[in-house]
């Protein structure tokens, strides 16, 4: 009787089983799910730093005056967008359904344009707020971070 080269069925299951187990380890350090909402905040603190710049700039060149969107609005927070009213509320402070229409007075001065949430934010409402404190300080936030507890940057 003459022996055949080849694996048992005991050496196939323990490959099989090491590969198994180091494809879960290497799907649980890239998880692809967790990576797209570091970008997608990544692009949102992106998108507040550049609307606060923005913000800034238009005040330094204005000699202090800020944005006619701003001088115009009470103390609060507000959805940016060009939407007359129907803008979602996106903080538990938010203090009106009407967009402050900031695109107006920094685009394309000081943006080439209003950068939009990357969940779907429109030119009419872009999933950006701004908070207009009553020492002047202005804060530009994210309405929906999907991993950050807060995408906001204040100056």
């Amino acid at each position: 009787m003459e022996k055949t080269k080849g694996f048992t069925l005991i050496e196939l299951l323990i490959v099989i089983g090491i590969i198994a187990i180091l494809a879960a380890i290497i799907y649980v350090a890239v998880d692809p799910a967790r990576r797209l909402q570091d970008a997608r905040d990544a692009e949102r603190w992106s998108s507040v730093n550049s609307i606060l710049n923005a913000v800034l700039k238009y005040t330094v060149d204005g000699s202090g005056t800020m944005p006619p969107s701003l001088t115009g609005i009470d103390t609060g927070t507000y959805m940016i967008g060009t939407a007359g009213s129907g803008c979602d509320t996106c903080t538990a402070t938010t203090t009106d359904t009407v967009c402050v229409d900031l695109a107006a007075d920094v685009v394309p001065t000081y943006l080439s344009s209003m950068p939009l949430g990357p969940n779907g934010g429109t030119a009419s409402i872009t999933g950006y707020y701004i908070y207009r404190a009553s020492s002047g300080r202005i804060t530009a936030g994210s309405c929906s971070p999907d991993r950050a507890t807060a995408v906001s940057v204040s100056r």
